[in-house]
């Protein structure tokens, strides 16, 4: 590919970006504008017209999945060699290289986590914790040293924003706990995530020699999510450069979410300031999501501007028109997760597959509840931020087997095929198994490294992809050896390949990520903003975080909260306020099909199917009925959840009730065609029992 025509793929922002290859270039991109694009073909055109040499690159982000995504985009534009790694990565192999020349011997062991020596050190200096004291008092630590705050400082920093002390402790308490955590660390020998970006940059600024070799193999900087960098990371990035300008920084000051750990956009929004004569380009056109998406992100995020903030940049939708942004009011969160996988599962009858599904929440603990509605719906998912794919054991073993396959292969079998064959022996087969559980799990794993072979096989065959070695295979010819090459490197960086089932996650891990349907849940006052927001940055925080979460999506957005905690609980919550402005004031609660009260037997009233509704009361008439016949009460016949998800699964066969769940094999011998014929009756079909 000829340089010029690496700049075909690019609208013309885009394209400013890529040809702005000398001096400092700040690049302020909005959700969905196509920034990873822009800068990895800036990368790729400079190589291409001979302004960069591929060592002299170093290109940094803040996770693992974000420089993996980069580095596999370089190779396919044939950059490869140019050094794409997170901050720390970066750090720690430069401290690793340098640390037997400036110190000796081998670098300290890295803490895997500080909670141990948090604990010894709190003791020491007579602080009583706990697991969950230990825990905040640790994040302190962390938010301390990113911040370039010392023990001998603390105090005076946290009072000068008013910051409050974890756990109930006093700053001078805080203060005597970090200089005891030092005071571990030293004796067992051992430095935490933070101290190798300290000690690189103290090595760095004491060391000339040191400081000469870095900066002379690397010569460019590409900065992404720069509005998420700490002072830490800022000095390290000044480190780096030694007073160049031979920087590209991208970011957004609306997605800065991460400033409870030291992030902050001050160094973004100050850019053109420190580095006088930046081009500055503003990337808005919008390609991820629908117009109808578009609008109410930027409704979101104007809020700032009127609150007296900074103007945020306002997104222009490039798609086509979608489905309207639906909203709905839950009675409680049973109803609130079972309506939302009701709606899934509508979705994935669709066409829309589970993988392009998200289910957003301000915390971790209110994933429980949707968890139970999805395995209930017979609906896959994933928790995001639970056990890592590479972790797995059953992944492992897995990799053993392909590794091994790879020296032994039959080169005249497709890959694909090949890797079907081996996984075989592992759990895999051309159809899930029926039932949830470990060897669900265990089958969804081994199909996100079939699925994986197969889009490897398909870039080879079209020559759009390089190898991870850098090598272009030839047309059609990707190999075991080199799917095991791409899950070597996945693995080092945490790139999982896609796991088929709908996805769980906070709004903070849903960073960086998206999805063709998401659903914004629990969006009641306390919750978001969390009632720990207590102050005006605090607040404004909290709004970005929800416009985050609804730039997440492609098509499809749902929002919604519920007005109680418990089925049957007092009505006590309210929606968020920052959805006083968006909300349409003619929606009314919707009930759960699970509930016991008797309104709440229909349908719940995000349900948009007749279909669904006709059968769920006709089912229930019958029901009812059948119950008054035979002196049982109505549940003892059908509950009310199983007479919903009937309604929501529309079978036409023995067959296909009893794959829904709450139908055991005695409702199926007992009452099946009762069932069906009242199922086939109010869909107005033909089916046969």
């Amino acid at each position: 590919m000829s340089a010029d025509a690496l700049l075909d793929a690019l609208d013309p922002e885009q394209r400013a970006v890529a040809t702005a290859l000398r001096g400092p270039v700040c690049v302020l991109a909005g959700a969905g504008t196509g920034k990873t694009r822009a800068i990895t073909h800036r990368i790729a055109y400079g190589i291409r017209t001979g302004v960069y040499r591929p060592g002299n690159v170093l290109a940094v982000t803040f996770t693992a999945r974000a420089a993996g995504e980069m580095r596999t985009r370089l190779r396919g534009l044939g950059a490869s060699g140019v050094q794409a790694r997170t901050f720390h990565a970066a750090a720690l192999r430069q401290l690793g290289y340098f640390w037997p020349k400036v110190v000796g011997g081998a670098p300290p062991r890295i803490l895997d986590q500080k909670a141990q020596l948090v604990a010894e050190a709190a003791r020491r200096v007579g602080l009583s914790v706990d697991r969950v004291s230990v825990r905040d008092l640790s994040s302190e630590i962390e938010w301390a040293k990113v911040s370039l705050v010392t023990a001998d400082d603390y105090e005076k920093a946290v009072g000068a924003i008013a910051r409050p002390a974890p756990s109930g402790q006093d700053p001078q308490a805080v203060a005597r706990l970090m200089t005891s955590y030092e005071q571990v660390k030293t004796e067992r020998g051992v430095i935490d995530f933070e101290d190798v970006l300290l000690l690189l940059s103290a090595m760095l600024a004491e060391r000339r020699d040191v400081a000469d070799e870095i900066r002379e193999q690397y010569r460019y900087f590409v900065v992404d999510e720069y509005q998420d960098v700490s002072p830490l990371q800022q000095f390290l990035l000044d480190q780096w450069l030694g007073g160049r300008h031979e920087l590209c920084v991208v970011g957004d000051p609306s997605q800065t979410i991460y400033s409870f750990a030291g992030a902050t956009p001050y160094h973004l929004t100050t850019f053109a300031t420190t580095h006088p004569g930046a081009t500055v380009v503003r990337l808005v056109r919008d390609y991820r999501s629908t117009p109808q998406v578009v609008s109410l992100a930027n409704r979101v995020i104007d809020a700032t501007r009127r609150a007296g903030g900074p103007a945020p940049l306002e997104l222009r939708a490039q798609r086509p028109d979608g489905p309207e942004v639906r909203f709905t009011a839950y009675d409680d969160d049973e109803a609130e997760a079972t309506g939302v996988a009701h709606a899934i599962a509508r979705l994935v009858r669709t066409g829309v597959r589970p993988s392009e599904i998200a289910v957003l929440y301000r915390t971790n603990a209110q994933s429980e509840a949707f968890e139970e509605a999805l395995a209930t719906a017979g609906i896959a998912y994933q928790v995001r931020g639970g056990e890592r794919f590479f972790a797995r054991r059953d992944v492992r073993d897995a990799l053993v087997l392909l590794r091994g396959g790879a020296r032994s292969a039959d080169p005249t079998v497709p890959m694909p095929e090949t890797v079907r064959d081996i996984l075989r022996t592992v759990g895999w087969a051309e159809e899930p198994p029926a039932a949830r559980g470990a060897a669900r799990e265990r089958w969804d794993a081994m199909h996100a490294l079939v699925g994986l072979a197969d889009e490897l096989a398909a870039a080879a065959a079209d020559g759009t992809r390089t190898t991870p070695d850098g090598r272009t295979p030839a047309t059609g010819s990707a190999t075991l050896a080199d799917l095991v090459a791409e899950l070597d490197e996945r693995a080092a960086a945490q790139h999982a390949p896609t796991v088929e089932g709908v996805t769980l996650a906070s709004l903070h891990a849903a960073k960086g990520l998206e999805w063709d349907a998401v659903f914004l849940a629990g969006l009641s006052e306390g919750l978001l903003p969390t009632s720990l927001a207590d102050s005006a940055a605090a607040v404004a925080e909290e709004r970005r975080l929800l416009y985050v979460g609804v730039t997440r999506a492609r098509e499809h957005l749902h929002l919604s909260y519920a007005r109680s905690r418990l089925p049957g609980g007092r009505p006590n919550r309210t929606r968020s306020r920052f959805l006083d402005d968006l909300w349409p004031d003619d929606r009314r609660p919707a009930r759960s099909p699970s509930a016991r009260r008797p309104a709440e037997t229909a349908p719940t009233a995000d349900d948009d199917d007749p279909r669904a509704r006709r059968i769920v009361a006709e089912l229930t008439r019958w029901r009812d009925e059948h119950a008054r016949t035979t002196g049982v009460s109505p549940a003892r016949v059908l509950t009310s959840a199983t007479v919903a998800l009937i309604g929501l699964h529309q079978p036409r066969t023995r067959e296909e009730l009893g794959r829904v769940p709450g139908v055991g094999a005695q409702t199926l011998a007992t009452l099946g065609d009762d069932v069906l014929a009242v199922v086939a009756r109010a869909a107005g079909s033909g089916a046969r029992g």
